[in-house]
């Protein structure tokens, strides 16, 4: 079941997640199954919307050869990248925006 919506709750994402990881429950594969979330930043201006702020830390490694991209200010890069984990600034994703390839 797939929704197009501008927003999603929470209690809808926790449905959805809930009914895929129940359907992997019931028919075992000889893979490993993955779930990807793509979400788009519509009319974000991160210039003037300063929305994004907070961390989270994970209980476990989900996947050995999991790639995380840290979204920060520079502090928070210069911290990600010393722990050896890839990061992006504003100025960063300006970039990757202009260059469309």
């Amino acid at each position: 079941q797939v929704a197009t919506m501008s927003k999603v709750t929470g209690e809808v994402l926790r449905e959805g997640i809930t009914g895929v990881l129940g359907g992997a429950k019931e028919k075992q594969r000889k893979f490993t199954e993955t779930v990807e979330l793509q979400i788009g930043l519509k009319n974000y201006d991160p210039q003037k919307d300063k929305r994004f702020s907070g961390s989270v830390k994970l209980p476990y490694c989900p996947r050995p050869n999991m790639k995380v991209c840290v979204l920060g200010d520079h502090k928070h890069c210069e911290e990600a990248k010393a722990m050896g984990v890839d990061a992006m600034t504003v100025d960063d994703l300006k970039k990757l925006n202009k260059n469309k390839k």
